[in-house]
């Protein structure tokens, strides 16, 4: 149900304490700062803006726990205990969707033998492959593509310019956001000889081989994505050499991330934008990878794994670790190594004086 909303009805969605008017209605969720009406509500987390609540013209905020309002500044005041998760339910309350039309667009194309759930919204020049199964109550915006025999789960949410490929399958309210590709075929060559990406890895400073007659290796698999999955825009999830890329019920990925061939990904985990995962890695349930951290091929990153951002994980990474830099080492050690190369100017400076005395005292000697 779209706003307005009572304060007894948002107080009913996020839990809290509400103090004040229950049935004061409010039509508008808006920034502390941007709020301009008086059937405003805002959400207050800072402290130096819940002290400011006496300026502005709203009768009714959301104040994190241990907050308080100027006396008489509000009508109705809700406090919640965990400000960002009641935040979230708040934002659920007040979003709106994308507009699509009910049903399918005259210019969209759907193929025959295609399978439309109940309620579904096909936007313009959306296309539908051949026995592709779409779900009930889902939506695709205008310029998506679903391959042939790609299936949907319900109401999931394809934003304009998603490329889904054939035969990939994608579970329940999974919302993929604008210009991602979905199955993709991996970047996987092979040469006739040993080419010199394979022998740097186990060779020195030099190549020893050389790349000649880079054959494509085809990507003949399937990409599987569970429930509840969310992915961001220019996403890119490859499909497998043989068999499937998988990522598990609940994850969600952020723009530019580049999820390899063969990959798979548990539940629950959360990448940052333009995180890299090469071919061929595992990862566990609850894995965290913070902006730019890339994973290099054939690796397990176990469950419950924080990585910080520009992290470059280069070995199999046990449950539970925090790491951090590049190559990626346990957060305190690569904390420690920062200390030391910042003290390194320094020792540089003591070691040159040492030198001069040392010399000096060598001269003194020799006259």
């Amino acid at each position: 149900m779209p706003a307005p909303y009572t304060l007894a009805a948002i107080a009913d969605a996020l839990g809290g304490t509400l103090v004040g008017d229950p049935t004061l209605v409010v039509q508008r969720l808006m920034h502390p700062l941007e709020a301009n009406r008086p059937d405003d509500l805002i959400f207050v987390m800072a402290p130096e803006l819940a002290e400011r609540l006496g300026e502005s013209p709203v009768r009714a905020a959301i104040l994190a726990e241990g907050l308080e309002a100027p006396a008489g500044s509000l009508d109705a005041c809700l406090t919640v205990p965990r400000a960002r998760y009641a935040l979230g339910l708040l934002l659920d309350l007040f979003e709106r969707r994308p507009y699509c039309m009910p049903g399918i667009h005259p210019t969209a194309v759907v193929e025959p033998g295609a399978e439309l759930g109940e309620g579904v919204c096909i936007g313009a020049l959306a296309y539908i492959g051949p026995k592709a199964r779409i779900g009930a109550g889902c939506v695709v915006l205008p310029q998506a593509y679903i391959g042939g025999e790609a299936v949907l789960g319900d109401d999931c949410l394809i934003y304009p310019g998603v490329r889904i490929g054939e035969q990939v399958e994608i579970g329940h309210r999974v919302i993929i956001h604008n210009n991602a590709s979905i199955g993709s075929d991996g970047f996987s060559y092979v040469t006739p000889e040993q080419a010199s990406f394979e022998s740097a890895k186990s060779g020195g400073d030099q190549v020893s081989t050389k790349i000649r007659g880079l054959r494509r290796i085809a990507s003949i698999g399937t990409v599987r994505i569970g429930d509840d999955v969310e992915i961001g825009a220019c996403a890119a999830v490859d499909r497998s050499n043989i068999g499937t890329t998988r990522i598990g019920r609940g994850t969600k990925l952020d723009n530019h991330v580049q999820i390899g061939h063969n990959v798979t990904i548990g539940e629950d985990c959360l990448f940052s934008g333009q995180v890299a995962i090469a071919g061929s890695v595992k990862i566990g349930n609850r894995v965290v990878l913070a902006g730019k951290a890339a994973v290099a091929d054939h690796l397990t990153v176990e469950d419950d794994v924080v990585a910080g951002a520009g992290s470059g994980i280069w070995r199999n990474t046990a449950a539970g670790q925090v790491v951090a830099g590049f190559p990626a080492l346990p957060k305190t050690e690569a904390l420690r190594q920062q200390i030391d190369f910042a003290r390194l100017p320094r020792l540089l400076r003591d070691v040159a004086a040492l030198k001069r005395q040392v010399a000096g005292l060598l001269q003194g000697r020799s006259e």
